[in-house]
């Protein structure tokens, strides 16, 4: 499928950013500046950029134009559809501590395809309502295959361009079909500290794998909500 003009600008803007070159809180070139170095029109332009911004990598600051966001923006695990925007219901989030290669839980094995003993690459996150308070938290596990070749997986630092991009361009793969799987349980001590609950909380926990176009496993993430927080709405054609 050809890439139109305004999705290779801002894929060169988001490029840019992850290298560092426009660093957070500061400015991107504006829609005039960007038509006059793509010869394309200020609309396609701002196009461009409005992909970014519903991406949440740039917020619109008045009087300055289009800044790189200072809070990393993330969704919830699970809640990806085909079509929809990669920050679409997302929220501001915290990384915790930094990523490290641990043995997943059976379930998360299971759904990597991992025998007993293998490890994978962890990174958590806990996702906030406006006020700071936490409202779930997200352990990503990505398999050896895909960490070995996406290392800046590895790297404390928010990946601007999202994980989903960043390892298709790494490795070619990308997701094409999600399974979530929702269940009910207590809080972990660990899942406590994090969501700042009494231990053994009631909490909603949704398994969401992300499989490519081979069916193989990209990614398994486990998100977990305190019940007061956990609302799932399905609507559908009878």
């Amino acid at each position: 499928m050809a890439v139109l003009k305004y999705e290779e600008i801002a894929e060169s803007l988001r490029t840019r950013i992850a290298a560092g070159e426009f660093a957070p809180g500061e400015t991107i070139p504006s829609g005039r500046d960007l038509a006059d170095q793509w010869d394309v029109s200020r609309a396609t332009a701002i196009k461009a950029v409005d992909v970014l911004r519903n991406d949440g990598v740039v917020v619109a600051k008045q009087g300055t134009g289009f800044v790189v966001t200072e809070m990393p923006v993330a969704r919830p695990a699970g809640a990806r559809r085909a079509g929809s925007a990669r920050i679409l219901g997302g929220m501001p989030f915290l990384r915790v501590g930094a990523p490290d290669w641990a043995e997943p839980p059976a379930r998360v094995a299971a759904a990597l395809g991992l025998s007993p003993g293998v490890n994978a690459l962890r990174r958590i996150r806990v996702l906030q309502l406006p006020d700071g308070t936490p409202n779930s938290c997200v352990e990503a596990w990505f398999p050896p295959e895909i960490a070995q070749a996406s290392p800046r997986l590895a790297d404390i630092a928010p990946i601007a361009e999202g994980t989903t991009r960043y390892v298709r361009r790494q490795t070619g793969r990308f997701p094409v079909e999600g399974v979530d799987i929702t269940t009910v349980r207590l809080a972990t001590d660990a899942e406590a500290g994090r969501l700042r609950v009494p231990p053994g909380t009631p909490v909603a926990v949704l398994l969401h794998t992300a499989h490519d176009e081979q069916g193989r496993p990209l990614v398994c993430e486990e998100g977990v909500t305190p019940s007061s927080f956990f609302e799932q709405v399905d609507t559908y054609a009878m």
